[in-house]
């Protein structure tokens, strides 16, 4: 039977209603939002599947009780055509139908023509013809199932989720066999072969009504309309220098595809030509019940326990190639005589099923990961959807062609001779095929490895999908050529690929290598240091190297060398070697040596801090960074925190954070405030790691410090990247808003291998990530609710304008939000596509980008979120979003005071703007509004708020200039100062010391106002 799989790109929407326990699901690695489309799909695939191995089981008693074994090849030849005009309909069919209408539609097509097969079998004069048809129907729901399956799992698990629920919803097919094994002969005593056949069509029916469920229960996983045609510009197949080797690697997959199928066909007609001379009729059907039942519970045992272990512990190619090492041992085997050609093909048979939809099933998209993304789909579909029909038809050809020779060859034999003659020739076929598949697989090993490194090389490749002891072989012998530039990039994967070996690898080589790659390589190892090499690098000491070099070095001897003579490096510390030698020889001093030792250290680098050229600084504070403790060295800091050479205070900061002085955290913050410095304090308090956390919070949510010192400090988190921190931001995201959420987004879909993404999903979920996504449409849905009830003709003027163009900065941001949000549910790479052509002016252009969205989202806001980005008027984006937004006509300054309500979630400008439209029109605003706006961080903000109580409020103003004198920003005190001052004009000339207000204005209660302290700045550093 043909197995389907599937990989997936698109994610859940609703949460699971499946009253499976927790525990169930984390020993099933399923996440509860998923596990009830799993289990659907499960329990789809598993049904269909029984229906099918009944249906194959029972066809193929018949067909051989009819025709005999010999007629299988022209079911081959025919077939072939089958699938190309199969796979035609069903794209046609898409273009008429939405996509949830079709994988059903489909489903039910499937089963009907078998009431119609069980009434020819029937009738004497039709059983011939019924029999041949249903065979050539069973090779179509063979492509019309694993279209089918493949599709639906396309649409209802993206990427990352379908490693978890690919391996249940996979079992199915093998629990069917058993189900289907042990359960065919009981049926077939019941109710007889012929009517097993309509037992199937049953089968496959309720197998349509669980697909027509998940296509309504999920609705927002499938596009609503049918597929439109988009001529899409493909980028160029790939460079010029991936061209060549990924070509040759596509003709070894095609060969590799190729012999998979044309062993499997050749090894199920042996085996049901085999059959057919041991065992007949009804015999026949319980045989192949009870193989299949058997087969099937080892398929089990080993896609649960053994599968994934074994291509961890062993690779993917040794995996692969442990299939036609088998074929071809048994096969000559059984040429041999040492086995019965009878035995040896149940066991050909048992073997190739077994390892082919378990193990080598895992392995066969790995295979496909060196493609380049671009072309890796057309790659697929020729290799699965042009190639393995194609060679089904040659197969059947072959055969039929072999079958002739024999019988003109061994022409007057007895019919028993004939039969094992055909079978001898076709078991030698079987071996050699299984010879060339090995081949094939040997030389795609070598191909996979070259290509993956040059992917790598061009930023192409994800470690985490790729078989890593062939990936490492491949680094290791890509060393030994190639130009500095390729042998950079090796050591660099070799770092994160083995992190802990890359001195075995390295080390033997420092001394062929240039500068360059020696202080590299040494970089690298110094991570992972290992007394084994010691010397290798103490003789590469005793050459002529550049300092860079020598000072890496020394400190790899020196704290690898478990017994070190700190003696040897007093040399280094003669005022005539090289700063950054003398630097290291002090700072290594000082972490191994005696007490005279390290106060001749701690000598050299105070003249080194004090020193009066600028080299001699920054090496010094380097070195202070190498060395455990400052000791009596941190009396310089201070010094140097205002030094005027900004190299030396860069190079201060770092030295902070390597030895952990927490005294001076707080100048790696004030650090951030000076665009000079602002890169160095970034790095060092990456350095600090889990440290710099509670630091870095508190400085992000601080919302009196200016916005891009805040988006540093997220930034910050992001480059750290340990566990905690990446929590630190997910966690972050909920309560963040404006420019700090899209900073928080933005750094976590920066992380690298999608730790952030990842994170995002365990931390928020995927009802978390939606949450966020309708809190955004709902801003939006305000933001239109606005405009409607703020008119140009109802409130005219240039600050309404303002107010208006400042909604309209919310919508794009929030339209940029979400699109980063959906990148945590989605491929980056069509949301990113989806984005660019919804910001062109073309009318295309836009449809396209509705196009990517319609057929790669899933949540339930759909249709809402892809109004809002359609060319549609206000009023009917703002009645897409109903579920969102209780949209109710408003009065202008009611609209307003409602949107203050809002506040949180409104730029600075847009409040600011809300506030002179308030005052402007004269319009009442709450006390509550009034006081949070006062108190707001921006100064613009609080200026319009003085404006505004200056034409509402006199009185209140009059109480509240005091306190105000005090504001930080200059705009604002001197809008303070100003009106003291009349004020004060307006007393005297009055004559009683009273302040003359309107009279209609009752007094307002003064507010709490505490206005934020300016920053302390150490001297000598300019602010951006």
């Amino acid at each position: 039977m043909a197995r389907t799989g599937g990989s997936s790109r698109t994610n859940p929407a609703k949460k699971s209603r499946l009253p499976s326990g927790r525990t169930l699901l984390q020993w099933l690695n399923l996440r509860p939002e998923e596990s009830e489309r799993t289990f659907l799909m499960f329990a789809f695939y598993t049904a269909t599947s029984i229906g099918v191995l009944w249906l194959e089981v029972s066809i193929a008693a018949l067909f051989l009780d009819e025709y005999g074994a010999n007629s299988l090849p022209w079911i081959y030849i025919v077939s072939a055509g089958i699938g190309t005009v199969l796979g035609f309909f069903y794209s046609l069919l898409q273009k008429f139908l939405p996509l949830r209408q079709v994988i059903v539609v489909i489903a039910v097509l499937m089963a009907l023509p078998l009431p119609l097969f069980r009434l020819g079998l029937a009738m004497p004069l039709m059983m011939g013809y019924s029999v041949f048809l249903m065979r050539l129907w069973m090779e179509a729901i063979y492509v019309l199932n694993e279209l089918t399956t493949s599709i639906t799992a396309n649409q209802l698990f993206n990427i990352r989720e379908i490693k978890r629920a690919y391996p249940m919803i996979s079992s199915g097919v093998l629990l069917a066999d058993v189900l289907s094994g042990l359960s065919l002969p009981v049926l077939r005593s019941l109710v007889g072969l012929n009517n097993v056949v309509l037992l199937a069509g049953a089968m496959l029916m309720i197998g349509a009504g669980i697909l027509y469920r998940l296509s309504r229960s999920y609705s927002q996983f499938f596009p609503d309309s049918p597929r439109r045609l988009l001529q899409e510009r493909q980028p160029d197949f790939t460079t010029r220098r991936l061209r060549r080797p990924l070509q040759r690697y596509v003709v070894l997959l095609v060969a590799f595809f190729v012999m998979a199928q044309v062993l499997w066909l050749l090894l199920d007609f042996q085996y049901l030509a085999q059959l057919e001379r041991r065992v007949s009729g009804e015999q026949l059907a319980d045989f192949l019940a009870f193989f299949s039942a058997i087969l099937g519970t080892f398929e089990l045992l080993v896609q649960w326990f053994v599968s994934s272990r074994a291509i961890e512990r062993l690779g993917v190619f040794v995996v692969t190639m442990a299939l036609p090492a088998l074929i071809f041992i048994i096969s000559l085997v059984s040429m041999m005589g040492w086995l019965s050609l009878f035995v040896g093909m149940v066991i050909l048979k048992f073997a190739d099923e077994l390892l082919r939809y378990t193990v080598l099933a895992s392995t066969g998209p790995i295979l496909f990961q060196p493609v380049p993304d671009n072309v890796r789909s057309r790659v697929q579909s020729i290799v699965r959807g042009i190639a393995e029909p194609f060679s089904s038809g040659l197969t059947g050809a072959g055969m039929l062609t072999t079958l002739w020779l024999c019988q003109h060859v061994f022409r007057g034999s007895d019919p028993v001779a004939l039969q094992d003659a055909e079978s001898l020739v076709f078991m030698f076929q079987i071996m050699l095929c299984g010879a060339l598949w090995f081949v094939t697989v040997w030389l795609l090993r070598s191909r996979y490895v070259d290509l993956l490194v040059i992917s790598a090389d061009r930023g192409e490749l994800s470690l985490s999908d790729v078989d890593l002891r062939t990936f490492k072989r491949a680094v290791i012998e890509a060393l030994g050529k190639g130009t500095d530039a390729d042998k950079q990039s090796c050591i660099e994967l070799l770092s994160h690929i083995d992190p802990k070996g890359v001195g075995e690898v390295l080390a033997p080589m420092l001394s062929d290598f240039s500068p360059a790659l020696q202080r590299q390589s040494l970089l690298v190892m110094t991570e992972n240091p290992n007394p084994l090499f010691l010397p290798l690098v103490r003789s590469l000491i005793e050459q002529p190297l550049p300092p860079d070099v020598l000072s890496i070095a020394l400190r790899y001897i020196w704290l690898t060398d478990p017994d070190p003579d700190i003696e040897r490096l007093r040399p280094y510390l003669n005022p005539s070697a090289d700063p950054e030698v003398r630097g290291t020889a002090a700072s290594l001093m000082l972490r191994r040596g005696t007490l005279e030792q390290r106060a001749e250290a701690t000598d050299t680098l105070r003249r080194m801090l004090t020193h009066k050229r600028e080299r001699e600084r920054v090496m010094g504070c380097r070195a202070l960074g190498e060395a455990l403790y400052l000791q009596a060295l941190r009396i310089y800091i201070e010094p140097l925190l205002r030094d005027e050479s900004l190299r030396v205070r860069c190079a201060l900061l770092e030295a902070i954070a390597a030895t952990r002085t927490e005294e001076y955290y707080p100048s790696l913050l004030r650090a951030l405030q000076f665009k000079s410095t602002r890169e160095a304090a970034m790095q060092a308090l990456t350095r600090l790691g889990d440290d710099a956390i509670p630091l870095l919070i508190a400085l992000g949510k601080d919302i009196y410090k200016p916005e891009i010192i805040r988006a540093c400090a997220w930034k910050t988190l992001g480059r750290i990247g340990t566990p905690d921190a990446v929590r630190a931001l997910v966690r972050n995201l909920e309560t963040a808003w404006g420019p700090s959420r899209r900073t928080i987004l933005r750094t976590l879909l920066k992380i690298p291998n999608e730790i952030g993404i990842d994170a995002a999903a365990d931390e928020l979920g995927r009802s978390g990530v939606e949450e966020l996504i309708n809190l955004e449409l709902m801003l939006i849905g305000q933001v239109y609710a606005c405009l409607l009830d703020l008119p140009p003709e109802r409130v005219p003027g240039q600050t309404a304008d303002l107010l208006r163009r400042a909604l309209s900065d919310l919508q794009d941001d929030a339209r940029q939000r979400l699109f980063l949000l959906m990148r945590l549910l989605y491929p980056s790479s069509a949301i990113q596509a989806a984005a660019f052509n919804l910001q062109s002016h073309s009318s295309e252009s836009v449809a396209r980008g509705l196009e990517i969205l319609d057929n790669t989202l899933d949540i339930q806001s759909k249709r809402a979120l892809l109004s809002i980005l359609d060319s549609r008027p206000d009023l009917e984006k703002l009645e897409s979003l109903d579920e969102f937004v209780d949209y109710q006509p408003l009065s202008p300054s009611d609209r307003l005071r409602y949107l203050l309500d809002l506040r949180h979630f409104l730029s600075d400008w847009a409040l600011a703007c809300s506030v002179h439209v308030a005052r402007e029109n004269r319009w009442s605003l709450t006390p509550a509004q009034i006081m949070a706006c006062l108190q707001h961080p921006t100064g613009f903000v609080r200026e319009a708020v003085v404006a505004y109580l200056e034409v509402a409020s006199p009185r209140t103003l009059r109480e509240l200039l005091p306190m105000l004198r005090r504001d930080p920003n200059r705009l604002v005190a001197a809008q303070v100062e100003q009106l003291l001052q009349r004020y004060s004009a307006v007393s005297t000339h009055n004559g009683n010391g009273k302040v003359l207000t309107h009279p209609a204005t009752p007094p307002d209660p003064p507010p709490r106002f505490n206005p934020p302290r300016p920053p302390d700045l150490p001297m000598g550093w300019e602010p951006t």
